[in-house]
């Protein structure tokens, strides 16, 4: 049988639409500041949504994943969305670094970092852990016009942290250029990775946080040091506040 990705699609959106609420469609489209649709849904509803809807199409191959993720994604519906998000996070061994074009389109036309966040460390981020070839696009993406492709530039290197496989090289080139952008979300990334390198490299972290310690954004500089030990963190806020130049 031939694979229908909008008649999947429409059967995702089908089972979502009564787990929603319209009192929590109202607070997340507040919450978000977005132009979408919202039904309401969850995001724990959403994925056990997806997750049963995988389980009946467990042989699809790379290319009607692909299309099902298409077709949720087409409509503007956060939910409709979310579930294509988490759709190509179950199915990521599938996807290849050719597949990261597709990516970069989601991420342009997302607009917020409930998926932004996703698509960059659960499907860009494992796609390029498993497949090194990724990285030459990724790259591109941290130099991007757009400050959501540059923040996944830098959340791409999150599963290779968490795998203890940090790129602690390709860090310091992507962040280094963005420390002086004054977008939140690139600041609040930036302190995001550094935060999780400290969970097994600290003494790392402890060192680039110290040479760059007055071009941080508070931000940055608070997440960086969030999980260092007490006398690091305190010695580099001393740092920060000192006048002068860092030694």
């Amino acid at each position: 049988m031939v694979f229908d990705a909008d008649a999947a699609a429409s059967t995702v959106v089908g089972l979502l639409r009564p787990l929603g609420s319209q009192a929590r469609a109202e607070q997340e489209k507040r919450y978000l500041k977005s132009d979408l649709e919202f039904f309401g849904v969850t995001v724990p509803d959403i994925r056990r949504t997806v997750q049963a809807a995988m389980r009946s199409h467990q042989r699809l191959d790379r290319e009607a994943v692909l299309a099902w993720a298409a077709a949720l994604w087409r409509e503007p519906v956060h939910e409709r969305r979310m579930a294509a998000v988490e759709l190509l996070t179950l199915a990521v061994r599938r996807l290849t670094a050719e597949d990261l074009d597709t990516v970069a389109k989601l991420l342009r036309e997302s607009g917020t970092w409930a998926l932004v966040d996703g698509l960059a460390c659960n499907v860009a981020g494992a796609i390029a852990l498993r497949d090194p070839s990724s990285w030459p696009l990724i790259d591109a993406w941290a130099a991007d016009p757009e400050f959501w492709v540059r923040r996944s530039a830098l959340l791409a290197l999150l599963p290779g942290i968490r795998a203890g496989r940090p790129d602690l090289a390709r860090f310091t080139r992507y962040a280094e250029p963005m420390l002086a952008e004054r977008e939140f979300f690139i600041r609040k990334a930036i302190g995001w990775v550094l935060r999780e390198i400290s969970r097994r490299d600290p003494e790392w972290v402890a060192g680039w946080t110290a040479r760059h310690a007055r071009e941080m954004s508070g931000v940055t500089f608070r997440e960086a040091v969030r999980r260092l030990p007490a006398d690091d963190a305190e010695r580099l806020r001393t740092l920060r506040a000192a006048p002068g130049p860092v030694a």
